[in-house]
């Protein structure tokens, strides 16, 4: 069985900056975190035995300190917590950062806000919080449900699929030709980039493993891009969750992951892996086998 990485997986910077922050933030004194800062439980356990706290709800918070998450917050909030009292780290994403200057822009110049994603996903409604008005749509027959507009601005939350994000953005063209629509690609570049290599990695495999939270969207974007080249795609958070019987009769086997997953819930995946081919190949097999995975 060959066993194939992904190019491009696991951790961004983003979240990467988020825990370090937290970590360090820690290190003198007790910190809440003011939602979650990446959506996978390995992270958040690694957290909770530094002491660090969550909450999903600032007024409930008992510390002193409080770290906006990397999916960052609105300005209204910003200025509630600020105003509560609380020593406000940031650990807000450079790309989400950049998603809500977009917005503000497109706003500011006149043009009736559109979000690509998820409603209820913390990212937007961080992006959504400082709006009046407003329309989330995440699939087609959303964008029946937008009002006509003169000018409409359209942005994505940040982990969104660029062909589906590109997708929607000329489906709105094509249903509203009078208005004039300004795009600003917010997709960030680790997303773009691990959706390219699931493209690769499901054209390539009999059975792909992404590995990930199972709230994390890019997680869950990940496995329904994979879907699309391999039949047979599994999601899991932790090498626990693999069915040795998933694997029969797969000659290659893809490993991809979201960009909230960290390395030591990863490699325990590959580890299993190996052992399980090792464990049912012959001898002279199991080195071919060994050799194509260093290859890799």
């Amino acid at each position: 069985m060959k066993i194939k990485v992904a190019r491009h997986m696991g951790l961004c910077f983003g979240v990467k900056d988020a825990i370090q922050l937290a970590e360090e933030t820690a290190k003198p004194g007790p910190v809440t975190i003011f939602g979650p800062l990446a959506h996978n439980p390995s992270i958040k356990n690694r957290l909770l035995e530094q002491g660090i706290e969550f909450t999903e709800q600032h007024q409930h918070a008992r510390t002193d300190t409080l770290i906006v998450t990397a999916h960052g917050t609105s300005d209204r909030m910003r200025q509630e917590i600020n105003e509560a009292g609380f020593d406000v780290k940031d650990a807000t994403c450079p790309l989400v950062h950049f998603a809500h200057r977009s917005l503000k822009k497109l706003v500011s110049d006149g043009y009736y806000p559109v979000i690509i994603g998820k409603e209820d996903h913390i990212e937007v409604r961080g992006l959504t919080g400082d709006l009046d008005a407003y329309t989330v749509v995440s699939q087609a027959s959303d964008i029946d449900q937008l009002p006509p507009a003169e000018r409409m601005g359209i942005i994505s939350q940040t982990t969104q699929p660029i062909d589906h994000v590109e997708s929607l953005v000329e489906y709105i063209k094509a249903k509203f030709p009078e208005s004039e629509i300004r795009f600003t690609d917010t997709v960030c570049h680790p997303t773009k980039q691990r959706q390219k290599s699931a493209i690769e990695l499901g054209q390539q495999s009999d059975v792909v493993i992404v590995i990930g939270g199972r709230t994390s969207n890019n997680t869950r974007q990940l496995s329904r891009t994979v879907s699309r080249f391999c039949d047979r795609v599994y999601q899991i958070e932790k090498v626990e969750d693999l069915n040795r019987n998933w694997f029969e009769s797969a000659d290659a086997v893809g490993i991809t992951a979201g960009t909230s997953t960290p390395d030591e819930v990863i490699q325990p995946v590959i580890e299993q892996l190996r052992l399980w081919d090792n464990a049912e190949c012959p001898a002279s097999v199991r080195m071919e086998t060994q050799a194509k995975v260093m290859a890799d």
